[in-house]
């Protein structure tokens, strides 16, 4: 048998489910070796609520999802990986488990015990908060209401004896309240005050779920009440919901970790060093040729200047930085701008996306997270108290300056709460942000509160207090950022949305050639493994609508040329849509627009889904928990409209031609961005069915199933259509990086001279080791003012240093000179890569 090394060459991503088992990824695996990635990385395995569809609502960390499968199912997996030199990573999930309904045991002991329970210290629950109990906020309507209407059904359940079930829902009975049922069944509650008084009695109170956001005493993932925090960091519960991961991996099931949202957690930092510590120590207990350190990485968004922080013993990131850079490289800051200042004259929103970003993160705090909110404060106020020089700050004062700390923080969070670089420049660039925001008089207060969320000295005699604030804070300020800006600020603000995604600043329009020279020598000098992606299971928009999109950056003017007919004939049929919801639409059009022939009454059920989720999303006109029937139904007929009525004909034709018109520049961008992913240092992930052009728009709909037979097809037959030749492309360099995997690896990344280039319209590097090399050559603008994708590459040549040979990877593989034309030996590709070979003393070049 022969068996993968640990460390990947490059990744292929499947969302694993009901509907696409361990049996239907090991029927691709041939497909996936001949593609050329060198792992499977797979969506969490684990067992999760049944019907997941992606496998994060965890329920049983102790054993592997039936069903997909179960364990047996994933060992034949891997071992059909194993027969083609694949290895397997594997997503997994510290940070929260699925809770409600009647499928997580621990969950249910919780209620059934209350803090008794050996799983209570498993979950982020506040008994003092609660008055003893935890606040159980899963009912469809008011409590009174349910509790009159009958829903609340006494039953006896087998493992949890006598329980109270509400549809999907069980929430267990005391053990005493359940024998004492047992003992005299005759005895149960037969009106709804007497069911209510037993109700009472138990560790839970039933409620409505609006009251979640302004009562819940027990931390969620961001706002999701079905989806329950755990604490990693508590005696115990690591090794329980880390010990069937840890075992897979010491089996040889699994060679790599990649660990979501890490962030929620209370110690970022001394969770990642305990889990590779953990692998570590397993080594040893791997098959014979399974050798190497297992590959780790973590899902986190890093601001823009943020670094990671090194001593975590991890290999990088999931690669949201790298979408973030490829995508400013690949965007006209100026033309971005202009977009900018047309889109607020148009509907009155801000320009700027701080502006946005400013009001929706104190919506969300109000919205979504006030009884944590008023968790820190009070921790905040026990501090004050315990000094006569704080005494009198009052509460009210102290909850105002968290607000306004909260809604400038410019990162996630501080990292203060453990032993790794407090990260102080972005507390203090939220205090000096507050300042000028909040009231004058709070100014000493912002001073105090930056003093307490520092890191305490661990002689402080309230240092445990302090880290508990800190705890708090770090976890309310990270999903206040994910919520206000990717899950709102993102869906208000539409300049262009192709600057709108998962990692993305969308304060930055694009950026420059030295920038991404910078980042890529930064990242292979501190981060040589970490991921690379362009598309993910989380993305707002795919890779080549990204591109599409991108390339209204370039040709602004004739875009809004364009929009201005667009918007006026709309006019007698979208009064009820405000501009900015139209302006949204019509470039979500324009990015996904399907191709001559396509169906389009498919097309409309997906971008209608996309609308629905836009709309709720953005929270103004409609949002997730009190929907605007009538503003969706107004959004909704214009969709129809412009698609499908007889009407919308003229309209369509006119899209279809605008998109003609940039897409050959569209499918060069698309081009340049996967070489970039896949010749930059890291490694780069492939996102399923993303080697075809990706136009899906966010969840669910880029978690469709994907034709692998087509692409099976494909790859061997090498079409010559757009999709084809990306797939080609892909081909082309996972191959080489089975050929020269050191070259990948450990290669060095420097930027390459160009001789008579203008500007910055070619970007150019190497990558180099004492015996091989890479030349990468492609034009990060790729539209010209005629309409048309720019011709040649403005007589550019590229500067290649002595010593090697070269060969053009792409075309004819025939020698290249030292200073080539750029683009000459591309042959038909928009883009130039030269594999070069080291010559040898005493030969002859």
């Amino acid at each position: 048998m022969t068996f993968a090394p640990s460390a990947p060459r490059a990744t292929y991503r499947l969302q694993l489910h009901a509907g696409f088992t361990f049996d239907d990824a090991a029927a691709i695996v041939p497909y996936l070796a001949d593609l050329g990635v060198s792992h499977l990385y797979a969506s969490p395995i684990l067992t999760a609520r049944r019907g997941s569809t992606h496998g994060y609502d965890v329920v049983d960390p102790e054993h592997v999802n039936p069903e997909l499968g179960g364990e047996d199912r994933l060992g034949r997996l891997v071992e059909k990986l194993r027969a083609h030199g694949l290895g397997m990573v594997v997503d997994i999930v510290p940070n929260h488990m699925g809770v409600g309904g009647d499928e997580n045991r621990w969950w249910l002991d919780v209620l059934r015990r209350g803090p008794a329970s050996p799983f209570a210290a498993t979950f982020d629950i506040d008994w003092d908060a609660g008055g003893g109990k935890l606040l159980a906020p899963f009912l469809g309507g008011p409590y009174a209401e349910i509790l009159a209407g009958g829903d609340l059904k006494l039953v006896r359940e087998d493992e949890a004896g006598w329980a109270v079930r509400y549809f999907h829902h069980l929430f267990p009975l005391r053990p005493q309240d359940s024998d004492a049922l047992d003992a005299d069944p005759a005895s149960a509650p037969a009106t709804p005050t007497a069911l209510h008084a037993l109700l009472e009695r138990q560790h839970y109170r039933l409620a409505f779920w609006r009251t979640a956001p302004d009562a819940i005493n027990w931390r969620r993932f961001f706002d999701v009440t079905e989806l329950a925090a755990l604490r990693a960091d508590a005696p115990g519960v690591f090794e329980r919901t880390h010990a069937k991961v840890l075992e897979l991996y010491a089996r040889g099931l699994v060679d790599g970790l990649r660990v979501d949202h890490v962030d929620g957690l209370a110690d970022p930092g001394a969770y990642c060093r305990r889990l590779r510590a953990e692998l570590d120590a397993r080594r040893e207990l791997r098959p014979a040729g399974l050798g190497g350190r297992a590959w780790l990485v973590v899902e986190k968004i890093l601001a823009s200047g943020e670094p990671l922080e090194s001593t975590w013993a991890v290999d990088g990131t999931t690669g949201y930085d790298f979408m973030e850079a490829t995508s400013r490289l690949l965007h006209d800051a100026a033309g971005r701008a202009r977009l900018a200042d047309d889109w607020a004259a148009r509907t009155g929103r801000p320009a700027d996306f701080a502006a946005e970003e400013h009001a929706a993160r104190k919506e969300t705090l109000a919205r979504a997270f006030t009884a944590p909110l008023e968790a820190l404060t009070d921790n905040l106020t026990a501090l004050a108290s315990r000094s006569l020089a704080d005494r009198d700050r009052p509460r009210a004062a102290l909850r105002r300056c968290l607000v306004e700390i909260l809604a400038h923080m410019p990162r996630y969070r501080t990292y203060a709460a453990g032993a790794d670089a407090p990260g102080a420049e972005a507390l203090d660039a939220a205090i000096t942000a507050a300042r000028r925001s909040g009231l004058p008089g709070d100014a000493p207060h912002l001073e105090r509160i930056a003093d307490w969320l520092g890191r305490p000295p661990a002689d402080a005699p309230d240092a445990a207090l302090r880290r508990r604030a800190i705890v708090q804070f770090e976890q309310l300020s990270s999903p206040v950022a994910a919520k206000s800006v990717e899950d709102t600020a993102f869906y208000r603000f539409g300049p262009l949305l192709s600057r709108n995604d998962v990692g993305f600043d969308a304060a930055i329009g694009g950026g420059t050639v030295a920038e991404w020279h910078a980042g890529c020598t930064a990242r292979a000098r501190n981060w040589p493994a970490a991921m690379l992606a362009s598309a993910t299971h989380d993305h707002k928009r795919g890779e080549d609508v990204r591109a599409r999109l991108c390339v209204l950056s370039e040709c602004p003017e004739l875009w809004l040329r364009h929009l201005d007919g667009w918007l006026a004939g709309l006019d007698p049929i979208a009064s009820e849509v405000s501009p900015a919801d139209r302006i949204m639409l019509l470039q979500t059009l324009v990015g996904a627009w399907p191709p001559e022939g396509s169906d389009l009454a498919a097309f409309r059920e997906r971008v209608a889904d996309w609308q629905t989720k836009a709309l709720r999303e953005a929270k103004l006109a409609s949002s997730w928990d009190a929907p605007n029937e009538a503003y969706e139904a107004a959004a909704h007929a214009l969709t129809d409209a412009i698609l499908l009525a007889p009407e919308g004909e003229g309209l369509r034709r006119q899209i279809a031609a605008f998109v003609a018109t940039i897409e050959p520049a569209a499918e060069e961008k698309g081009l340049v961005q996967t070489v970039l992913k896949l010749t930059a240092p890291g490694v780069p992930d492939i996102y399923q069915g993303t080697e075809y052009r990706d136009f899906s728009l966010v969840d669910p709909d880029n978690r469709r199933p994907v034709d692998f037979a087509a692409r099976a097809g494909t790859l061997a037959s090498a079409p010559l259509d757009a999709d084809g030749r990306k797939q080609c492309l892909i081909h082309a360099l996972l191959s080489h990086r089975a050929e020269a995997p050191d070259l990948y690896a450990s290669g060095t990344y420097a930027p390459l001279d160009l001789i008579g280039a203008e500007g910055e319209t070619v970007i150019a590097y190497m990558r180099a080791t004492p015996s091989r090399a890479l030349a990468v050559a492609a034009r990060r603008l790729t539209f010209d003012a005629r309409g048309t994708q720019a011709a040649g590459w403005g007589g550019a040549r590229l500067d290649l240093p002595p010593g090697f040979t070269w060969r053009a990877l792409l075309c004819d593989g025939a020698g290249v000179p030292a200073h080539p034309a750029v683009g000459e030996h591309a042959g038909d590709w928009p883009l130039m890569l030269l594999a070069g070979t080291r010559i040898k003393p005493g030969s002859v070049d």
